[in-house]
């Protein structure tokens, strides 16, 4: 059985990855700064995600010797998911061959698999600072894109950036509202996954 789901998790992130990689997807999603960042990037996030579910156990174990509650993998995923956010680097993806396929291949292996692995491994508090840390950077690049009077991006025109800085706010302001609601109404501990028992805390 798993093995069974282990290949599926396989074709299904194999799948993606080479629509992605098809010509007219490809076109379509870099046609616009909105749809590189906010369906691209996210769709080669996945790609990682389903990655980490086909990892066997062996790797799984060696992770767990260096990713003492997910923050290392937290930290990896973040510097990387923070450098494909940068406006220079977009403009990079589209218009050289090296960058675009460092961008196919660092996603999903430096964000994806790193932040899927880490997330069941992290606190409740760890948890919460990246939430909060992520929201709060959708804001500021949101709000910088919007009111920008320039283009950041060469490659793109000033009304899809604002357009893109509009969508982000109202992602932030929707994530903001779901892990406020989560925190009132929710429960604590159904955030944080559990942790293994000792051996010595079960004698």
């Amino acid at each position: 059985m798993i093995g069974e789901s282990r290949r599926r998790c396989v074709g299904v992130s194999a799948f993606v990855f080479l629509a992605l990689l098809m010509l007219p997807v490809k076109h379509v999603l870099e046609a616009s700064m909105t749809a590189q960042m906010l369906l691209q990037i996210p769709l080669l996030v996945g790609v990682g995600c389903l990655l980490s579910r086909a990892l066997p156990a062996r790797a799984q174990a060696t992770a767990d010797d260096w990713n003492d509650r997910g923050i290392t993998g937290l930290v990896l995923a973040s510097v990387a998911g923070a450098f494909w956010m940068l406006p220079r680097m977009l403009d990079a993806a589209v218009t050289e061959p090296l960058i675009d396929a460092a961008k196919y291949l660092s996603v999903p292996l430096l964000i994806g698999v790193p932040f899927a692995i880490s997330w069941p491994r992290m606190t409740f508090i760890v948890r919460g600072v990246f939430l909060v840390e992520f929201i709060a950077t959708l804001f500021r690049l949101g709000w910088l894109y919007l009111i920008s009077p320039e283009r950041l991006c060469n490659v793109y025109l000033l009304d899809d950036q604002q357009r893109l800085g509009r969508y982000m706010l109202l992602i932030g302001a929707a994530l903001f509202l779901a892990f406020a609601a989560k925190l009132i109404f929710g429960r604590f501990d159904s955030l944080v996954a559990p942790q293994p028992t000792s051996p010595s805390a079960t004698r």
